[in-house]
C-alpha cells in the first residue's frame, strides 16, 4: 500500500492548482478519499474528527449488500435453469456464472451511469466528487428484475441522481433516498417491465449458459400470485431461503439478515428504525389477517416481496430518515404498516414496500420537526430556556 501512496503523492501536484490536470482535480479527488481516509486538518473553531469518514460507511454498506448479491445472482440463473427443466442437470457453478453474466451488465450500467453524472457535475461545479452513489450504484440493480431492459435502467440511474440528488445539493441533502426514486420512476413510467409474470426470470443463453425460453412463458411472484388469488407454488423455506421469482437482490431473508447483522454491528444502521419497520408491518398484517381482509400472516408479509430488504437497507438511509430517536420509532413503524396497507388494498400494486419507504422519506423531515418541538416544549416547561 505505501507504494501506491507514494505514487499518488506524486501525482498529486498535477491535479492541484496550477497543475497541468487541474480541470481533473475533482476525479483525482475522489480516487484519493476512496482509497485514504484524508488527512486534511482543520484550520479553525473545534472539529471533532472519527475514524470513519462518509466513504468508508458507504463501502461498508456495500460489504454488507454482497450476500444478497451474489444469491440473487445464484436465483437468477436457478429460476432459468428451473423454468427449462434442465435444473437437476445443471452444476452449481453453470447455475451461478449464468446468474452472474446476466446481471453484471445492470450493475455496470448503473454504476457507469450514475458514477459518470456525479463526475461530470462535480467537474462542472468545481466541487469534490460525493461517495454516495457507492451505495446507490449497488442497490438500483438489486430491486429492478432481471427483465429490465438496460436502457431503461440507464435512464432511472440518470434520473435519480440528477432529479433526486444533485438538484437538492448532492449526497447529504437529497430527500428521497436515490434507490428508491429509480425504482419509482421505473414503475411509474414503465409498468409492464416492473410487475407481471413475464419479467422475473432471464430468458435467453449467455456464452453457451443457461437456456432460452419461449415467448410465452410466464411465472409470478408468490406476492402476484396472491393479488391474483392463487396460491403460491413455493413453499416456506424456498421463501425464506430466496429460491423464488422476484427481484434480484430482494429474494433471499438469510442473505438479508446477514447483511442485517453486519449494519448493525458496526453501528452503521438504526436499529430503532429497522426494528420498528417490522413492528408496523406486523401489527397492520395482524389486524388484516384476522380481520379476514388478507390470506397473509405476519411471516408470509415478512418473507415474501421486497419487505425484508427494504427495511433493512433502504428504510434505514441516514440521510433520508428520521434523525432523531423518537422519531426513528416513528418513521419505521409508519413505513412497515404503509407497506402491508398497500399489499392489502392495491391490488394493481402487490409489493408496496418500496413505496411505502418513499412515503417515509417524504414525512420524515416533518416528524423529526415536530419531535425536536415537543422536546424544546418539555424542556420549556421544566423551567429551562429556549
Amino acid at each position: 500500500m505505501s507504494i501506491l501512496r507514494n505514487y499518488l503523492n506524486k501525482i498529486k501536484p498535477n491535479f492541484e492548482e496550477g497543475g497541468k490536470l487541474h480541470a481533473f482535480r475533482s476525479v483525482f479527488d475522489g480516487f484519493e478519499t476512496f482509497l485514504y481516509v484524508p488527512n486534511d486538518t482543520a484550520r479553525s473553531g473545534v472539529n471533532i474528527h472519527d475514524s470513519i469518514d462518509s466513504k468508508r460507511i458507504m463501502s461498508m454498506v456495500v460489504i454488507a449488500l454482497m450476500p444478497a448479491m451474489l444469491f440473487g445472482m445464484y436465483n437468477v440463473g436457478y429460476q432459468n435453469y428451473l423454468a427449462a427443466g434442465t435444473l437437476e442437470s445443471a452444476s452449481f457453478m453453470e447455475i451461478f456464472c449464468y446468474g452472474f453474466l446476466a446481471v453484471l451488465p445492470k450493475i455496470l450500467v448503473s454504476y457507469i451511469v450514475g458514477l459518470g453524472i456525479e463526475f461530470a457535475w462535480a467537474q462542472w461545479k468545481g466541487e469534490e466528487i460525493q461517495e454516495g452513489y457507492l451505495v446507490s450504484g449497488i442497490l438500483i440493480p438489486l430491486i429492478v428484475p432481471i427483465g429490465c431492459p438496460l436502457w431503461m435502467l440507464a435512464l432511472a440511474c440518470a434520473f435519480s441522481v440528477i432529479f433526486c440528488k444533485e438538484i437538492f445539493g448532492g449526497t447529504g441533502m437529497n430527500i428521497f433516498n436515490p434507490a428508491i426514486a429509480a425504482r419509482m420512476f421505473l414503475f411509474f413510467s414503465y409498468p409492464s417491465k416492473m410487475t407481471g409474470d413475464t419479467i422475473w426470470v432471464a430468458r435467453d443463453t449467455i456464452f453457451g449458459l443457461g437456456n432460452t425460453l419461449p415467448d410465452g412463458f410466464t411465472t409470478a411472484t408468490p406476492l402476484g400470485q396472491i393479488a391474483q388469488g392463487v396460491t403460491p407454488d413455493a413453499s416456506m423455506l424456498d421463501m425464506v431461503i430466496g429460491l423464488i421469482p422476484g427481484s434480484i437482490g430482494e429474494t433471499s431473508v438469510i442473505a438479508i439478515a446477514i447483511g442485517a447483522v453486519i449494519l448493525l454491528w458496526t453501528g452503521i444502521a438504526s436499529w430503532r428504525t429497522m426494528l420498528f419497520v417490522f413492528v408496523g408491518g406486523a401489527l397492520m398484517s395482524f389486524i388484516f389477517h384476522k380481520t379476514g381482509m388478507s390470506p397473509l400472516t405476519t411471516t408470509d408479509h415478512f418473507v415474501m416481496g421486497g419487505f425484508a430488504f427494504g427495511a433493512v437497507f433502504m428504510a434505514t438511509d441516514p440521510v433520508t430518515s428520521c434523525r432523531t430517536m423518537t422519531g426513528q420509532y416513528i418513521y419505521g413503524f409508519l413505513i412497515g404498516a404503509m407497506a402491508v396497507i398497500i399489499r392489502v388494498m392495491n391490488a394493481g400494486y402487490p409489493e408496496g414496500m418500496m413505496l411505502a419507504i418513499f412515503f417515509g422519506n417524504m414525512i420524515a423531515p416533518t416528524i423529526d420537526h415536530f419531535v425536536v418541538e415537543r422536546n424544546i416544549s418539555k424542556r420549556l416547561k421544566r423551567g429551562g430556556t429556549r
